[in-house]
């Protein structure tokens, strides 16, 4: 067993690296603020192959492992978690869907401005439409309604908490046409975002993430054509399943960049404050926590490692995926709690960014899967 990271892995890992210090960090707090969509940073992600970095070159992407999709998750969600879950809905929810289950047609159309993040110098970038206002955890209770109509299907609904909802071009839309089959009855529908009957709510007021561009989307007799369904008749909810379980491992990679930023913020501060004649590091009660803050985010690094490793060799990764976003998005939530505490007064600031980590953590429990769910996933699995 080699723990070992290649040459490629390093150079991932220090190119996302640099790009979240020099083109995330400077403003990230006022955006942060300000609500504001990181533009300019995430098209700048497309530049560089962070949009598609999983999908095949065929089709516009960097043809990475998911191993490099994990390394640069985790710098960029360091720095600023606004753009890293851009990326991430856009890498595991919309292209690793379209090319494992498109059609080659809809990989031209779709896939390949996706996966450059951009078309005629313009952002392009795609959505995840699932959640409701009543389906969240269950995922099954969908309400919106494809309803077939011989050559298209006529949508209708409205979709909870979309990232990217106003800025993306494509959404990926869960709607049931057939609600006697249950969740055999949902489909998944490529829909463009300028179709007439869309109404794209207002941004959420959210406490972390600010930055990120969530929304609520409407349908209102949306025409979709045929041969813009995904898989066959009733794949929907099998489609979703799937791809969250991927999905899982962004997330938890996210999640460990949250609690690797405010170990990294923790250790220099530690250093530097003096306390009763000496730094706080020289105190074990400080200590203990960096240690334990050092060891948990260990695990967490190994967790989402060994997940993205069974998802490159094709094995079962749904266990592996819930264990990670689970132990990852805790620890996350611990580390920046703690990290507010080694702060002090300074912790509760802004200029600090401890305070921003520590509400952007708290979403990892919650989207992709809460620690419920992913609980119940394991549970499952092993007393199956």
């Amino acid at each position: 067993m080699d723990f070992r990271l290649t040459e490629e892995h390093l150079m991932i890992r220090d190119a996302a690296r640099e790009f979240a210090r020099q083109d995330c960090l400077p403003g990230v707090i006022e955006r942060d603020e300000h609500q504001r969509f990181a533009y300019e940073q995430i098209m700048k992600l497309g530049t560089l192959g962070f949009m598609g970095m999983m999908t095949d070159p065929a089709y516009g992407g960097s043809g990475l492992d998911t191993i490099s999709y994990v390394l640069a998750m985790e710098e960029i969600s360091k720095i600023d978690s606004s753009v890293s879950v851009c990326m991430s809905v856009n890498n595991s929810l919309v292209n690793w869907g379209l090319e494992a289950y498109g059609t080659e047609e809809q990989k031209m159309r779709f896939l390949e401005p996706l996966a450059r993040g951009q078309q005629d110098g313009r952002l392009y970038i795609g959505a995840f439409l699932l959640s409701e206002p009543e389906a969240g955890s269950d995922a099954s209770a969908q309400r919106t309604t494809a309803i077939d109509m011989g050559d298209h299907y006529l949508l209708n609904g409205t979709k909870n908490w979309i990232t990217n909802g106003s800025s993306a071009s494509v959404y990926l839309v869960m709607a049931q046409t057939d609600s006697g089959k249950g969740s055999r009855g949902i489909n998944v529908l490529i829909v463009e975002k300028d179709s007439p009957g869309i109404t794209v709510g207002v941004k959420e007021n959210k406490m972390g993430i600010r930055g990120s561009d969530t929304h609520s989307i409407s349908f209102q007799d949306v025409r979709v054509p045929k041969s813009h369904r995904i898989g066959e008749d009733g794949f929907g909810f099998n489609f979703a399943m799937k791809t969250l379980a991927g999905g899982r491992i962004g997330i938890a990679a996210q999640a460990l960049g949250i609690a690797g930023g405010a170990y990294e913020l923790c250790l220099a501060y530690a250093k530097e404050r003096k306390a009763f004649g000496k730094s706080i590091a020289e105190h074990q009660a400080v200590q203990f926590k960096l240690a334990d803050m050092a060891t948990r985010i260990e695990a967490s690094r190994l967790l989402c490692l060994k997940a993205a490793w069974e998802k490159d060799h094709q094995m079962d990764y749904s266990t592996s995926s819930s264990m990670a976003k689970v132990f990852a998005s805790e620890t996350a939530m611990w580390v920046t709690t703690e990290a507010v505490q080694i702060h002090g007064g300074y912790g509760y600031v802004k200029e600090y960014h401890v305070e921003r980590l520590m509400r952007d953590a708290k979403i990892t429990q919650i989207y992709e899967g809460t620690s419920e769910i992913q609980r119940l996933v394991i549970g499952r699995s092993i007393l199956k």
